[in-house]
């Protein structure tokens, strides 16, 4: 009913009862004597009767069934027909006919496209009481004005707003940067979560949890925000620093990269100059204090981050990455992992699955190994056969078994011409003996096949048991004690700035299907990654093509 009565003025003139109680009965009479639709809707529906009597050059005679014209539906009807269409569709539509596009003007249209293409639930008329869904633990920085001890937030006039307007002049304009993105901060990196967020589109800078709880939750922060303070107009926001929104500006470079700009940099200052400003960063990133950081190699570490990452004063640029092509032989899940790196802390690093190789490419970086580059490759031909729980607690015999492994993959390479092919992709090889025994005499198992064999100990319940050599540091003493299998793997090491990488030969352990392990034969160190467990739109890859060519562009610029 509430839709008939929006769209009282759409119809035949002469349909509508609220028009001729208004009229005279000279202006109802010349009203009947209009034509029932304009001179656009007659040329359309003369083009259709056109095409029904040239198609095959027969009469229509009176056994004919009657044709109902698209024009001739009644209102309420063609306004679900075109709430079901793409809103990219919409315009084109406007165009055909008055009628249409006075339909269009309809708000339950637009409303049913925000929330079927851009997730939006809220109600536009009812924002005046509940307020935005924006995030609660940033709810009271949005605008804050004390009254009674309580903040409130200014809200725009959405009294006069049409969700229209909100499709059109916010969500479908910038639905290009909506996804994942890594900024350009040098070799730190990050991960930003562009998202819509009631009638808000926000950029959440994801960081992980404080040094070494690598099985917390993720924090979040706000970048930017964009939404509408009058109804054509989108605002957009910088959300820096702890003074509330302030003027920003965003540049959509090309299709997958765009830049923030803060026109407003003094709301980034404290008032206790840069020594309060770096021990409110240190309480954030590290959830500490300087003097709680004993380690002067790590206070050096800290110091060093926060003067090259506040030089940018969030402007900055960023560039599109997928989450990773899943496929049912893979190992476990891919996706995104948070792991422990020393003085470093935590990092977010990328697990994805390419044949018979995994590899971990790093999100967030360090000066010795920068953001894009791949910190760990496992090859899951070589399986590694663990000893008993005292023969791992001795460094000397895990490395013999290591070593011996890393030895026969360089023979074996050797023998093949190298240890990559003309496409960059490392050649294939035999399975190593050690590693995975042959399942029947003559004959190798296939992919799936091996990796049911490696997962029957696991499901009957036999988990293999798992403990660090003495003398393997590790920031996270609660690791698990039961693994499912190891691999044979190379992680990457480097001197500050990225200095003489090599790789060097390692364990790959995984414990379950949201953790696992590497341990750093050279270093003498483990790193524990948890998996993110976060639910991101907008962030699969078109295709695996588009994956390996993102994986390539993010590592190049750190080369």
């Amino acid at each position: 009913m509430a839709v008939c009565a929006r769209l009282c003025g759409v119809g035949p003139s002469r349909g509508c009862r609220r028009r001729q109680q208004r009229r005279g009965p000279a202006e109802t009479a010349a009203a009947d004597s209009e034509p029932d639709t304009d001179p656009e809707e007659e040329r359309i529906e003369a083009g259709a009767a056109a095409l029904s009597g040239a198609g095959g050059g027969r009469s229509a005679g009176p056994s004919s069934p009657p044709r109902c014209s698209l024009l001739e539906l009644p209102p309420e009807l063609l306004v679900e027909i075109f709430g079901s269409l793409p809103g990219t569709d919409l315009p084109s539509l406007a165009q055909v006919c008055t009628k249409f596009r006075r339909i269009l003007h309809t708000d339950t249209i637009w409303r049913r496209r925000c929330r079927e293409e851009y997730g939006v639930c809220e109600n536009l008329r009812k924002l005046e009481i509940t307020g935005v869904s924006c995030r609660d633990v940033y709810a009271k920085r949005i605008n804050p004005r004390v009254k009674s001890g309580r903040f409130m937030k200014i809200l725009p006039d959405y009294e006069h707003m049409e969700y229209r307007d909100v499709y059109t002049c916010l969500l479908h304009r910038y639905r290009h940067i909506l996804g994942l993105w890594q900024p350009d901060i040098g070799p730190y990196g990050g991960l930003l979560n562009v998202v819509v967020d009631g009638f808000f589109i926000i950029g959440w800078m994801y960081l992980p949890p404080h040094d070494p709880h690598v099985d917390d939750p993720m924090r979040f922060k706000p970048l930017f925000r964009i939404h509408l303070m009058e109804r054509k107009s989108a605002t957009v926001e910088c959300m820096y620093g702890h003074r509330g929104p302030h003027n920003g500006h965003i540049q959509i470079m090309k299709k997958d990269e765009f830049s923030t700009k803060c026109n407003q940099t003094d709301h980034h200052r404290m008032s206790g100059g840069r020594q309060e400003e770096f021990r409110t960063w240190l309480r954030e990133e590290w959830g500490r204090t300087l003097e709680d950081i004993f380690h002067e190699h790590m206070q050096e570490l800290i110091l060093m981050k926060f003067i090259y990452t506040s030089q940018y004063d969030n402007c900055l640029t960023y560039r599109r990455i997928y989450l990773p092509p899943s496929h049912p032989d893979d190992l476990i899940r891919p996706g995104l992992f948070k792991g422990t790196y020393g003085s470093h802390g935590l990092e977010i690093v990328m697990l994805s699955f390419h044949g018979k190789h995994a590899r971990g490419t790093k999100i967030t970086g360090d000066p010795n190994i920068p953001a894009g580059q791949q910190t760990v490759e496992i090859d899951l031909r070589y399986r590694i056969q663990l000893p008993d729980v005292e023969s791992l607690r001795d460094f000397s015999e895990l490395s013999r078994i290591v070593l011996e492994v890393g030895e026969q993959v360089r023979q074996e390479q050797q023998q093949e011409g190298g240890p990559e092919d003309s496409e960059g992709e490392p050649r294939p090889g035999p399975v190593q003996p050690h590693a995975e025994p042959p399942a029947e005499q003559g004959r190798e198992p296939g992919d799936g096949e091996a990796l049911a064999a490696a997962e029957q100990p696991v499901q009957s319940g036999q988990g293999q048991p798992f403990v660090l050599p003495v003398g393997v540091s590790s920031r996270n003493e609660d690791y698990p004690r039961t693994c499912r299998m190891c691999f044979y793997g190379t992680g990457l090491i480097a001197g500050h700035g990225f200095t003489s990488p090599e790789r060097t030969p390692g364990v790959f352990v995984l414990f379950d299907e949201d953790r696992f392990g590497f341990i750093w034969l050279e270093l003498k160190s483990f790193s524990l990654y948890s998996r993110i467990q976060a639910t991101f739109r907008n962030a699969d890859s078109p295709s695996p093509q588009a994956f390996e060519e993102m994986l390539k562009n993010i590592q190049s610029l750190t080369s």
